[in-house]
């Protein structure tokens, strides 16, 4: 099977190196975003499937745009059975679209139709789902709306964050897509319609979505925690300083005043008030100042917070 990738972050990455290693795969060639400066805008970084692309030693793009002529030309001069898009992160025309002779596919974090759009990990977490897992999906014009070839669910456990529960998402993926692959080609397995009248959707996570609210419930606090641990992280703002949360659990202790205030400061961490019960914050960080634990939080800083 000859196929075109497109994909940009790390658990794209993986899901290409799997199909690498597989015998009946031919990947001709990868789509992926450009270069980007880094934090201090001195180096271009490629993402990581251009990286890995590079790797292997297969011919790869980085389009601005995919609606121009050059690209047009070369990637029709391709024949490929599948389009595989992982997170590219733009939209696919239709020319890219009717491209491969047998299907474009997505490959969709989440059990569609529910969370259609650019976060559906977050959400899930966010939300205080206890399962999710991914679709593999026909691709249409509408934004992850194809008709459904399979899904796989996966149980998200109490201490999985973003970071875990992409890892297990993606190992989930590698472990079945090209068994799915092999029965599209094979006419094997048709797509199915999702019931659109379900559907969900979920927007990209903003980085002033990241400060916390200690009138929200504790669990909703420590969800965002778990869903914001990659980017953009969660903080707090207490007397005029911003304070980063680098680990933050809830304890079994009722709140004894008012959300936000604390309630104690101790060598095991800071605790603070909620709307319900008390969370405990052991790694924090001041603005442009060093992580430090609860150890050293109490020792340096305890009068701060008294």
């Amino acid at each position: 099977m000859n196929i075109l990738f497109a994909g940009s972050p790390h658990s794209a990455a993986k899901v290409l190196d799997s199909l690498s290693n597989e015998s009946n795969i031919n990947i001709k060639a990868v789509i992926t975003q450009p270069d980007k400066r880094g934090k201090r805008g001195s180096k271009l970084i490629e993402s990581a499937v251009a990286n890995k692309a590079r790797s292997l030693n297969i011919k790869t793009f980085k389009p601005e745009h995919l609606d121009n002529d050059n690209l047009k030309a070369e990637l029709s001069s391709i024949e490929v059975e599948f389009l595989i898009v992982v997170a590219y992160g733009k939209i696919i025309p239709s020319w890219l679209l009717n491209l491969p002779t047998v299907s474009p596919i997505n490959i969709h974090f989440s059990i569609l139709p529910k969370y259609r759009g650019a976060s559906p990990i977050q959400s899930a977490i966010l939300n205080g789902d206890t399962s999710t897992g991914i679709s593999i999906i026909k691709i249409n014009n509408k934004l992850d709306s194809g008709d459904i070839y399979s899904v796989f669910e996966k149980n998200i456990e109490d201490d999985d964050d973003k970071i875990s529960l992409e890892r297990k998402l993606t190992e989930l993926c590698n472990t079945n897509l090209f068994n799915i692959l092999d029965k599209i080609n094979s006419n094997e397995l048709n797509a199915s319609p999702q019931d659109h009248s379900k559907a969900t959707y979920c927007n990209k996570v903003l980085k002033q979505e990241s400060e916390i609210n200690f009138n929200d419930g504790s669990t909703n606090i420590i969800n965002k925690y778990r869903a914001y641990i990659e980017w953009p992280g969660i903080y707090f703002n207490y007397k005029n300083k911003v304070i980063k949360i680098h680990k933050i659990e809830k304890t079994n202790e009722n709140s004894s005043d008012i959300p936000g205030t604390i309630h104690k400061i101790d060598k095991t961490g800071l605790y603070i008030n909620t709307s319900d019960k008390v969370v405990v914050i052991t790694y924090l960080q001041f603005q442009n100042k060093n992580i430090i634990s609860s150890n050293d939080l109490y020792n340096s800083h305890k009068d701060f917070f008294s």
